[in-house]
């Protein structure tokens, strides 16, 4: 009997050893399920294991809650380039392409110049109304092959390039926020009083090398407009009314025989006016047309003048070569020669006229003591 209580005791010994020794390897395991979820901040990716996942177990998908999202469709045309560094603009010139191609949303500037280009289909920019540049310029689109309203959603447009083109009419309607227009080297022949209704925030207009005979009062709501070109066309008089905050204007190679007295004083901020190759007479001119005191230059060259139209003492470049004048009439630069009263006039041209610089009076030099340059 002694000896079964004693084996009776080893075993129940036994037993509470072993299980004493399994919860041992418990712990250890805990431990070690602890330190597979502890979070490192400076870790950047945090969740991502250490070794590689072992055989039979798939690796679980990047998103965490939800199906996998759908993959996006290619937002590029193939005809184009988007650069990743740039991922804004798209470039599709110089390609030969007849048509203009889809335009991601996510696009601000899209380059379209120097293809085959010859319509604008309605709709075209429906799919980017962010655009902030457009550049169709150096293709054959035509007038009548432009949507009405092709660019009428555009609220951020800023810049539009159609030169070089074959257009013969405005187009438009055109937002609001454009502050370019480039319309130069088309086939437009004139410009409607409407047809720049409502730009007021468009500082520079070029029409030049067009057929442009008249643009009427079209002008005079550009409130913000620096410079205007309207040189190498057709016209035969200046535009009724220039904008207030004009600053450049650009009227060479027209037929303009005409400018109204004080044309030039509802434009404060001029400074350089270009009015070469044109038909002015004297007879077209009155005392005040030029009498402006913000122009720095004017460019009077290769008219039919015969003689110097007043200018004011603040002018600094004129240019009056390639006419007819046969006369130096000090009068033209200073109405009182004194010491203190003097032109700041610093180039004049006179060359390529019917005069000598014999002819210049004696008081010329003190009028115009300011001047590096008088070419006769």
């Amino acid at each position: 009997m002694q000896w079964a209580c004693i084996l009776l005791l080893a075993g129940l010994c036994s037993l509470s050893q072993g299980q004493y020794d399994e919860d041992s390897h418990w712990w250890i395991q805990y431990l070690r399920n602890q330190q597979s979820t502890y979070y490192d901040p400076y870790d950047p990716y945090p969740y991502e294991p250490s070794e590689p996942y072992p055989y039979g177990v798939e690796e679980g998908p990047a998103y965490a809650y939800g199906a996998p999202p759908p993959p996006e469709p290619r937002d590029c045309p193939q005809e184009c380039d988007c650069p990743p560094n740039f991922p804004t603009a798209m470039y599709c010139d110089n390609r030969n392409l007849k048509y203009l191609p889809f335009v991601p949303s996510r696009m601000k500037y899209v380059y379209f110049q120097n293809n085959q280009i010859s319509a604008i289909q309605e709709g075209v920019f429906d799919n980017a109304t962010g655009l902030l540049w457009i550049a169709l310029h150096g293709n054959q689109i035509t007038s009548d092959k432009v949507g009405r309203k092709v660019f009428s959603k555009l609220r951020h447009l800023e810049r539009l390039y159609l030169d070089h083109n074959n257009l013969t009419r405005m187009p438009g309607p055109l937002p609001r926020s454009l502050r370019e227009l480039h319309l130069d080297h088309n086939q437009i022949s004139r410009v409607p009083n409407n047809a720049l209704e409502g730009l007021e925030n468009l500082t520079a207009l070029y029409l030049h090398h067009n057929e442009i005979q008249e643009v009427g009062s079209s002008m005079r709501g550009l409130r913000s407009l620096i410079l205007l070109d309207l040189s190498y066309n057709h016209l035969r008089r200046v535009p009724d009314g220039l904008p207030s905050a004009l600053e450049q204007l650009y009227l060479e190679h027209n037929n303009v025989y005409t400018v109204p007295d004080s044309y030039f004083r509802g434009s404060p901020k001029l400074l350089y006016v270009r009015l070469s190759h044109n038909s002015l007479t004297n007879n077209g001119l009155s005392t005040n047309t030029f009498n402006s005191s913000s122009l720095l230059e004017l460019d009077l060259s290769y008219n039919q003048l015969q003689k110097i139209p007043p200018v004011n003492t603040n002018l600094e470049n004129l240019y009056l070569q390639g006419n007819r004048i046969n006369e130096f009439s000090i009068s033209s630069f200073c109405t009182v020669v004194d010491v203190m009263n003097f032109s700041k006039l610093q180039v004049l041209r006179l060359d390529g006229n019917e005069i000598k610089r014999s002819a210049m009076p004696v008081d010329a030099p003190l009028c115009l003591r300011l001047a590096s340059l008088i070419e006769i």
